[in-house]
């Protein structure tokens, strides 16, 4: 069986390795990570996944470590359009695949003003969003990009005691509410788990 590539966003480095050392994937797969300021710009996400899989056995299974991720189906329409084996992450994007499709559903029809954060996010806050959005250069921004929001939810995925924190601060300084929901790896594990489980040598 050929070994299966995986090619992920760089937000994901530490939850799939997690992942992949739970589920006996770590020796079975090779990975690669694309930067994850891409998360920024969706519409480069297609380009540079199908530059780097130009230079990959095209007989070899490909898994990757994205949802949709605001590509607007275009990531869809590649796969779809592709030649090779390949699968991505389900739902629209990593917060619906870190909460589980049902509990993000919940959360959403709770408020529609929700930015939400994952543990990578709340990490990188100030160089994604503060930065990343030009806040820090133009501070009338924060008020155009956010003005609709009412709350900040964080989606953990891990117990390090200092994401919340994080992500607590980056709430105060958008003048939202905090909302902590532990999600754990698990709904992120199973989509993983059906993907390569049969696949893996």
């Amino acid at each position: 069986m050929t070994r299966p590539f995986v090619l992920a966003c760089g937000a994901l480095v530490r939850e799939l390795r997690a992942v992949f050392g739970q589920e006996g994937f770590t020796d079975t797969v090779d990975v690669d990570y694309l930067p994850a300021p891409l998360h920024n710009h969706p519409d480069q996400i297609v380009p540079a996944i199908e530059a780097k899989l130009a230079g990959i056995d095209p007989a070899r299974p490909v898994f990757l470590g994205y949802a949709d991720c605001g590509t607007g189906g275009l990531l869809d329409d590649y796969i779809d359009r592709s030649d090779r084996d390949i699968t991505r992450l389900p739902g629209a994007h990593c917060y619906e695949f870190f909460a589980g499709a049902d509990r993000f559903a919940e959360l959403h029809d709770e408020a529609l003003g929700t930015f939400y954060l994952t543990d990578f996010l709340a990490r990188h806050f100030d160089v994604l969003v503060w930065h990343g959005f030009g806040i820090d250069r133009h501070p009338e921004l924060r008020d155009m990009y956010f003005g609709n929001y009412t709350r900040v939810v964080l989606l953990s995925q891990s117990d390090d005691p200092v994401v919340p924190e994080f992500a607590r601060a980056a709430a105060e300084r958008l003048e939202l509410e905090f909302v902590h929901v532990p999600t754990g790896l698990e709904p992120f594990a199973e989509p993983i788990r059906v993907a390569l489980g049969s696949v893996v040598t």
